[in-house]
């Protein structure tokens, strides 16, 4: 990257809301295991172990900021369903296997989807209750 796209980068994610944060780091998972199916699909192995472990670490830190103070069942949910991607992405990487992370982008795809639409949700009803 030069430096006016670093620059436009470190702009976007310091302006971000949380909600917005957290998208991204969604579609940067969804971009990542996406580049992983490429490389093994083009038997690039390093490049397949380093786009493995790039969603790999964004996962990992979904698991970790779940608060199960807010709502322990749904975060109790995640946890569970944050390991199991995680232990699918860590087969992919051993066995040099695309189903794994197909079934992983699907999860993530619907995941994103899922907070996109709620966020949604929360704006209007915050809006509604503005009376804007």
């Amino acid at each position: 990257m030069n430096g006016y796209t670093n620059q436009y980068l470190a702009t976007t994610v310091n302006s971000a809301s949380p909600e917005q944060l957290m998208l991204m780091l969604y579609d940067g998972a969804i971009r990542f295991i996406s580049l992983g199916i490429e490389a093994i699909d083009n038997g690039l192995v390093d490049k397949r172990a380093y786009y493995i472990n790039k969603t790999s670490a964004i996962v990992s830190e979904f698991a970790a900021t779940l608060d199960h103070n807010q709502n322990a069942k749904l975060a109790e949910d995640l946890d569970a369903l944050y390991a199991y991607m995680l232990n699918r992405l860590m087969e992919a990487n051993l066995k040099n296997e695309t189903a794994p992370l197909i079934e992983v982008k699907g999860m993530l795809s619907d995941l994103r989807a899922t907070w996109a639409q709620a966020i949604e949700l929360n704006k209007k009803e915050l809006r509604e209750a503005a009376g804007t």
